[in-house]
């Protein structure tokens, strides 16, 4: 392939300089669907907690590319087999692999485009820039669907140990000032191999895995799924939703053309042409953004109340509980805010609501992490390592929470 004849890098505070292989790569992060990652946070409302936390999916994307070169070059020193070919097309899944993502990432996943995953989304993605690169990712969306021979390479770019998490622990660690999250990716990286086709890691990086599993349980409990991050997005996707029902009874809503769009349609997975990802494409954090703030002036009580919240950091209170919340407490919250507001039954139900949260640090019945010992056998490092709560991790924890107003935020 032809390489760049300039020497393009990025400046990461990460990992510092982030080299721009070829021009294939330079050239997709020129593209626009890949620029508008620039506009789409990382870490969704977290940012409310963890002042820090602003940056993209563009950061992101540069770092699990640049994770993914030193794991290139770590498995070619020990013999194993990576073309040029296969090199491109790892380079090409890494940095396309979060481009489905819509505005403030997860939070809003299924708002936008009903019952679709950013996954598929990118794949869609993947296939419109495809064509408009005359077929040179082609290798790379295989690699990315799991589709390509070898199993691996996919490893690499989606499994339980990847470069997109190695990535996002250490970048997400490192801007929300949470030490505990911070993984030594380097050390991971050396300690990868491949043995019958599959991604292992050798018995010396025992530690430093569990290290990782250890770190990524933390993250989620007390970052990703921090109780205020948490209510934060349950207030932005009761936004939307309102928006979306008060659009379809004839009101009047200020938004850009590309979010009006999605409000005007139903839009769900049966319905993603080149129009819709277009469409999708030209949404980012700003438009949502610049519509809370229209909205919060809104005559709707119920609009413009959530608007206000999220906007002034007003937020619901929210209780969390390891085991099912009690109803019968909660309908008297309920009850109590739709007396005072008089409001309806369907409005009180931005208010006051439930819902359950899960997370499984590692999983069993997913691609393994496997162990490689001296001896030459594979070991789940479950199974592995003597680290007593190591096989807690596989458990799914599910937790469960309410929300509803504190006194005075309502009516701001």
């Amino acid at each position: 392939m032809r390489k760049s004849k300039k020497l393009k890098i990025f400046n990461d505070p990460i990992y510092g300089f982030i080299g721009i292989p070829n021009t294939l790569i330079f050239d997709l992060i020129e593209a626009q669907y890949f620029q508008r990652l620039r506009r789409i946070s990382q870490m969704g409302l977290s940012y409310l907690v963890y002042p820090g936390a602003h940056h993209t999916r563009f950061h992101h994307a540069l770092g699990g590319m640049h994770l993914m070169r030193q794991a290139i070059q770590v498995l070619r020193y020990k013999q194993v087999e990576i073309t040029e070919e296969e090199e491109s097309g790892l380079l090409v899944a890494i940095l396309l692999h979060d481009i489905g993502h819509g505005p403030f990432s997860h939070a809003m996943e299924h708002s936008i485009i009903e019952g679709v995953t950013h996954e598929t989304l990118s794949a869609e993605f993947m296939k419109a820039l495809n064509q408009e690169f005359g077929g040179k990712l082609s290798l790379g969306i295989e690699i990315f669907k799991g589709n390509y021979s070898k199993k691996y390479l996919n490893q690499l770019v989606s499994s339980q140990l990847d470069m997109d998490r190695l990535d996002y622990l250490k970048r997400d660690s490192f801007y929300t000032g949470v030490a505990e999250g911070n993984i030594n990716s380097e050390r991971l990286i050396t300690m990868l191999n491949v043995v019958d086709g599959q991604l292992v890691v050798e018995e010396k990086g025992i530690y430093s895995v569990e290290k990782f599993l250890m770190a990524r349980r933390f993250m989620y409990w007390q970052v990703y799924l921090h109780k205020a991050s948490l209510v934060a997005e349950q207030l932005l996707i009761n936004i939307l939703r309102r928006a979306k029902e008060l659009y379809g009874l004839g009101h009047k809503l200020q938004a850009s053309v590309p979010l009006l769009y999605f409000l005007e349609n139903r839009i769900t997975g049966s319905h993603l042409d080149k129009e819709v990802l277009d469409r999708f494409a030209a949404l980012d954090d700003i438009d949502i953004l610049s519509a809370i703030k229209a909205w919060q002036y809104h005559d709707d009580f119920v609009l413009s109340n959530l608007c206000g919240m999220l906007l002034h950091r007003k937020l619901l209170s929210i209780k969390i509980k390891n085991k099912p919340i009690d109803l019968d407490k909660l309908e008297a919250k309920f009850s109590k805010v739709q007396k005072r507001y008089k409001l309806s039954a369907e409005e009180s139900a931005y208010f006051v609501f439930h819902g359950a949260i899960e997370n499984k640090a590692y999983d069993l019945e997913q691609q393994n992490i496997n162990i490689l010992r001296s001896n030459g056998k594979l070991t789940d490092v479950a199974k592995a390592s003597d680290h007593l709560n190591l096989k807690a991790l596989s458990k799914t924890v599910t937790k469960y929470y309410c929300c509803y107003p504190k006194k005075g935020h309502i009516g701001l």
